[in-house]
């Protein structure tokens, strides 16, 4: 208990005082072996046999880095980038709530996750400042459209998400029919929702001015905003459709990326002579949050190996009492403590699911009351978590210019804008239900 709760505020107070992340997570993972009674040797070596339970994870997000950039050279964000121009109308609210519909998208009916977001963000900067839009809003937004569909929807990454609890909990002990996970998950969504109007309409609502940069490559990153669509943006648009339905038809990120890739080779929109510059540029764009979530997969493993997550929910469970909002409130905390730590819910669930459900079918939380305990505790601190696809995702386009900060402009933010909307409604869901 001491040492999961010891290594997760380390690597929350290194990252607040703006020590790289990479750097954050792996002191975190080497205390908790510390902690946990490892040596030093035994705790490294733990946390890098850990590394590779991500590795798929990694390497699609080095290739959907690759194809960005690919996508990015067509120019075809210049074309949407020109009519967001002409239907935004210089409207804050608008534009940032638009991105977080788009960001819903890429989580169910276009299912690329992140990857869009290197696209389509770094050509809107330059918008964003001079509508002096505050990009913690937009961060806010991004991270609302992550996870907002998965933890509420039984589609796409959605569909993933809840059949994790489906069967977990069903191999737990308590049979639960996958299209029965929404209905409890559909409180703490309004949770998030609640959090996202709060974040765009309130806290981050006022006109926000960052330094000026003028530069050849801020020039460059910016050129043909206004560009028409061409034969090239359309072989673009049919190398995007067909990585989607490789994805879809394959179910691999790493199959889909490669599918597009070739065929922006192979259709001419980006030159062979390039394709060194492509890559290199890929790996730079997507490298950095590829390798922090083999660092989380690693400390994982040392939080799971070591029993540090058991002890801490079973402790955690002991002193709760009955099925109470106190209860609930323990077990919730618990969550939120270790998906900051490792930076995932759906590794978060299977975790909590083997303690939490004999617990709650002993003391008497219903099904959908267990269901809204179990999805929530698993979303909580994805949103936050320095070692989150859903903070590091849309850092990466939002840094594009290099004025916005990882920890202080997107994990502070949503961090407060939606662990605490996910605590409040998952416990009134936990208590109605």
């Amino acid at each position: 208990m001491v040492a999961i709760i010891s290594s997760v505020i380390i690597m929350i107070i290194l990252s607040l005082l703006r020590v790289n992340v990479v750097l954050a997570v792996l002191a975190a993972g080497i205390t908790a072996g510390l902690i946990s009674g490892l040596g030093w040797s035994e705790a490294l070596e733990l946390l890098i046999s850990g590394m590779g339970g991500q590795a798929e994870t990694a390497l699609s997000y080095i290739l959907l880095g690759v194809f960005a950039v690919m996508i990015g050279y067509s120019g075809i964000t210049g074309v949407l980038v020109s009519f967001l121009l002409r239907v935004i109308k210089g409207k804050r609210g608008l534009l940032i709530m638009t991105i977080a519909a788009v960001a819903c998208l890429s989580q169910n009916v276009i299912p690329v996750h992140i990857a869009f977001i290197p696209i389509l963000i770094p050509p809107l900067l330059k918008l964003f400042d001079q509508l002096k839009i505050d990009r913690r809003a937009v961060a806010c937004a991004l991270t609302f459209g992550l996870k907002t569909p998965y933890v509420t929807l039984p589609i796409g990454f959605g569909f993933i998400y809840h059949s994790t609890i489906a069967k977990e909990m069903t191999l737990s002990g308590l049979e639960v029919p996958v299209y029965d996970v929404w209905k409890a998950m559909a409180l703490p969504g309004i949770g998030m929702v609640v959090g996202l109007l709060i974040a765009v309409f309130i806290t981050y609502r006022k006109p926000r001015e960052l330094p000026n940069i003028d530069t050849d490559d801020t020039d460059e990153a910016f050129a043909g905003m206004n560009a028409r669509f061409t034969r090239k943006h359309g072989l673009t648009i049919v190398a995007i459709l067909a990585a989607l339905i490789t994805q879809i038809a394959m179910d691999s990120l790493i199959f889909g990326a490669l599918t597009g890739i070739i065929l922006m080779l192979l259709l001419r929109v980006v030159p062979f002579r390039h394709g060194d510059e492509m890559v290199n540029d890929g790996v730079k764009l997507m490298g950095m949050i590829a390798f922090v979530m083999l660092i989380a997969s690693g400390f994982a493993t040392v939080l799971q190996e070591t029993g540090a997550v058991d002890s801490m929910v079973e402790k955690g469970i002991q002193v709760s009492g009955g099925a109470n909002v106190w209860t609930a409130a323990i077990m919730l905390l618990c969550g939120l403590i270790v998906t900051l730590g490792i930076g995932t819910s759906f590794g978060t669930v299977p975790i909590l699911s083997a303690l939490f459900v004999p617990f709650c079918m002993s003391v008497g939380f219903s099904p959908l009351a267990t269901i809204a305990l179990i999805g929530t505790a698993g979303a909580m601190g994805d949103a936050g978590s320095p070692a989150s696809d859903s903070t590091l995702g849309p850092t990466s386009g939002l840094k594009a210019d290099g004025r916005h900060h990882h920890i202080w402009d997107t994990c502070v933010p949503t961090f407060l804008h939606y662990n605490i909307p996910l605590f409040l409604f998952g416990l009134l869901a936990a208590s109605i239900l």
